[in-house]
């Protein structure tokens, strides 16, 4: 199989093996974060959201009204939505269109254990067979993934889809409901939603996962851990790329809160050491999350706690980013044996059937 061809950095001109035409800068540049680096990031951002009546970036007005619900702090001009697409400014103040106890933008749906979850080799839900798993896609997100594997919620509108209420939710489980897994989208963007759907179902018996980027308020994220904790779940931090730059890239958005947010988390999980508390899982997108990303974010796992356990998930091309080949086996074993050399003793490596034989 023949690799892919050149590809040639808009800013420094050195030429790339793996680069997607939508994102043509190279991890230096990107890492630089210069102000022609930054432009031409925002503007593509504004791009992809565009079709989707998203707004580009989060929205900082000086007048507007403030949502601090995640790492966004979206200052919403008056009429316009925050960055997720829920919040509303109008007459002053913070409206809600989905993402309340009251109201929930998702769908949902009973997935028969053991299923495909990133934490699947250390949880319990893996060793329950004929239980279920309650499924809970929120179609909403904090970020703008370029190579968003589930990008259609972006097509759902908030102002006329229907919804359902935390109570509404916490009734689908059943006898045969072992737990849940809020993911998306992204939970982040309707915590109040999942919290109160998790205080139900945690009353059930039922155990309480979150498949999160981590970027929700601490306040948030601590009641959600406590749930975690007491029922036996999990939370999975997604953790897209390291520095900073290639984030922003990446993902329209700061890393900052989801590093710290980990961190707490990680301080926790001698609490319960069995089943693992905290997971961590990276996406190795050819081209720019590669061995030295993988390294900086496992050995910044390893320093708060090197047994956590590391996912590191084959990347599939999709959305804007359906140019990339898949990850090359040469990619993830390299990947593989960084996040060993940083310090890390249990990782694995998913999506195995996505490995292409291209090597470079």
């Amino acid at each position: 199989m023949s690799g892919p061809s050149q590809v040639r950095c808009e800013i420094c001109g050195k030429e790339e093996e793996t680069l997607s035409a939508v994102l043509p800068l190279c991890n230096p540049c990107l890492i630089s974060q210069t102000p022609e680096v930054l432009t031409k990031i925002e503007a593509l951002h504004r791009r992809t959201r565009q079709p989707f009546n998203l707004p580009g970036q989060p929205p900082a007005h000086p007048q507007g009204v403030m949502c601090n619900l995640c790492s966004n702090h979206c200052q919403i001009g008056e009429g316009e939505r925050g960055f997720c697409g829920l919040r509303l400014s109008k007459h002053g103040k913070l409206h809600h269109l989905a993402g309340t106890p009251e109201k929930g933008l998702l769908h949902w749906y009973r997935d028969r254990l053991p299923t495909n979850c990133v934490a699947d080799w250390v949880c319990t839900g893996s060793h329950q067979q004929g239980k279920q798993n309650l499924a809970v896609f929120y179609a909403s997100c904090t970020a703008n993934c370029l190579f968003c594997q589930n990008w259609h919620f972006r097509e759902v509108n908030p102002r006329t889809t229907s919804y359902i209420s935390a109570a509404e939710l916490a009734q689908k489980a059943n006898a045969h409901t072992y737990c849940v897994c809020f993911f998306g989208g992204d939970p982040s963007s309707q915590m109040a939603h999942a919290l109160a759907t998790s205080k139900q179902l945690s009353a059930k018996g039922v155990k309480i996962c979150w498949e999160t980027n981590g970027m929700m308020h601490p306040n948030l994220l601590r009641r959600a851990l406590a749930y975690s904790l007491d029922s036996g779940g999990c939370i999975k931090f997604d953790v897209k790329a390291f520095d900073e730059g290639i984030h922003r890239a990446l993902t329209g958005v700061s890393n900052q809160q989801t590093l710290e947010n980990l961190k707490y988390a990680a301080g926790r999980v001698k609490e319960r050491l069995q089943p693992p508390l905290v997971v961590v899982s990276t996406l190795l997108v050819p081209g720019y999350v590669d061995a030295n990303q993988v390294f900086k974010i496992a050995r910044y796992i390893a320093e708060c706690e090197p047994s956590i356990p590391y996912a590191l998930l084959a990347f599939a091309p999709n959305f804007y980013m359906s140019d990339l080949p898949c990850t090359s086996r040469q990619e993830a074993t390299a990947a593989v044996e960084a996040a060993r050399q940083a310090g890390l003793v249990n990782i694995r490596l998913g999506n195995r059937h996505l490995l292409n034989a291209y090597t470079l």
